[in-house]
């Protein structure tokens, strides 16, 4: 007979509500049970923990039935979406409860699900979903520095892709761009004269930028976000790359010696930064999106702020970002298809070179790419065959993407699907 004199633990109630059916992560479920256990009543803590998951489930972004009679709606996502190609899990179509809580039927707010879900997977209080990493860095200047002093070290004066430089973002913002340091030595004396020059006009904030997709090497100091966190100033970590927890949970082997020294969202707000912003399609593994991430007053600020609603994604974005934050929760790298293949083993890409049965297999270069991770080399494999043969790989049907080098393509493995390895060999033969 159980004891409800006494509470359950936190791991047996959590995984009683497993048990019972409620398919969450097991994070989200020992969340229900703590707020379970704190209600204080020993004999109702299952019950408390089943309502607490229910309502959890219930603010997932999932497909519902419109029976409304109103074809374009706004809480549903306005205009419904077909099969595989939509927010459904595929059939006929689907709206889906984008701005809707189901437990209440009134409005809700799109933030409320991959943002909630990511917050949770990093360690931070509250998050916010928009388009891209540089929405994200530009929404964060304008809601918190407009008109106000932002300190920014000269080295981390960047131009990413694309024409997106710092101190024209800072411009657009209305935030007013403080220069610390040289381009390649920054100390922290150099951000404590710049907070205490503006005693009359304090700083909004200090901004870090990562050096996402170039290093600066030799003669270089730079100052690191636990010792920026003292300062006084909000600091504001862009990390670009978007890697969630440097300890990669997710993976059974752990961190990849590729990600050394790569900033994580969760040591950097654990180090003391206020806000981390990073890009959704990179090393996060989703989609093209940008999150802020970090304390909750300041992601309500941002939220709150006009240019909010013009950098939101649309339904299908949250959808696809939801899944990936759910994969993270249940520690699931393989089902990351960026992950599945970066941690794939070498040798199990040498067997696939194999087994092809076509070209000869060689050792290969893999690179993460997208401005991430720059410098760090992967080792892969692949099949080769002499010639130019890029061209009639485009034409292929469908068109395959080899690498030239000396006059021999190399088609690398470790970007390629298993089950795309007969395509391969068919349009090598």
């Amino acid at each position: 007979m159980p004891d409800f004199t006494r509470p359950p633990s936190v791991d047996s109630l959590a995984r009683q509500l497993a048990a019972g059916g409620i398919d969450l992560p097991h994070p989200l479920l020992v969340d229900a049970a703590r707020q379970a256990i704190a209600a204080g009543d020993p004999a109702s803590a299952l019950a408390v923990a089943e309502a607490v998951a229910a309502t959890v489930a219930a603010a997932l972004l999932r497909p519902v039935v419109n029976a409304t009679g109103v074809l374009l709606h706004t809480n549903l996502g306005r205009a419904p979406l077909a099969g595989p190609a939509g927010p459904a899990t595929g059939g006929p179509v689907r709206y889906a409860n984008l701005e809707l809580d189901l437990r209440s039927g009134r409005r809700g707010s799109r933030s409320g699900h991959a943002a909630t879900l990511l917050a949770r997977a990093m360690g931070a209080e509250a998050a916010l979903v928009v388009n891209n990493g540089a929405a994200a860095v530009m929404l964060v200047l304008a809601a918190l520095g407009r008109d106000r002093g932002v300190v920014v070290s000269r080295g981390e004066l960047v131009e990413i892709g694309g024409g997106f430089r710092v101190p024209e973002v800072m411009a657009q913002s209305g935030a007013r761009l403080v220069e610390v340091g040289t381009t390649n030595r920054t100390r922290l004396r150099d951000y404590q004269a710049a907070v205490a020059a503006a005693s009359a006009d304090a700083p909004a904030l200090i901004l870090k930028v990562h050096q996402s997709n170039y290093r600066i090497v030799g003669f270089t100091e730079m100052v690191e976000v636990r010792e920026l966190a003292r300062l006084g100033p909000p600091v504001v970590a862009d990390i670009g790359s978007g890697l969630l927890d440097a300890d990669t949970p997710w993976l059974p082997g752990g961190p990849p010696a590729w990600l050394a020294g790569e900033p994580a969202a969760r040591q950097t707000l654990e180090d003391g930064a206020s806000l981390v912003t990073f890009s959704g399609d990179k090393l996060l593994g989703g989609p093209q999106a940008g999150v802020v991430a970090g304390r909750r007053d300041l992601v309500a600020a941002c939220a709150a702020h006009p240019l909010s609603r013009a950098l939101r994604p649309g339904g299908l974005v949250l959808a696809a970002l939801q899944e990936t934050a759910l994969a993270y929760l249940r520690k699931d790298g393989a089902a990351i298809p960026f992950w599945r293949m970066a941690a794939a083993p070498v040798e199990s890409l040498r067997a696939r070179a194999a087994a092809l049965g076509v070209g000869r297999p060689v050792g290969t270069v893999a690179v993460a790419g997208g401005g991430s991770v720059p410098g760090q080399e992967l080792p892969s494999a692949g099949v080769a065959v002499d010639g130019d043969r890029a061209a009639a790989l485009r034409a292929n049907d469908p068109p395959i993407l080899a690498r030239v080098h000396e006059g021999v393509t190399v088609c690398d493995l470790r970007t390629v699907d298993p089950a795309d390895d007969a395509l391969i060999a068919q349009a090598l033969a």
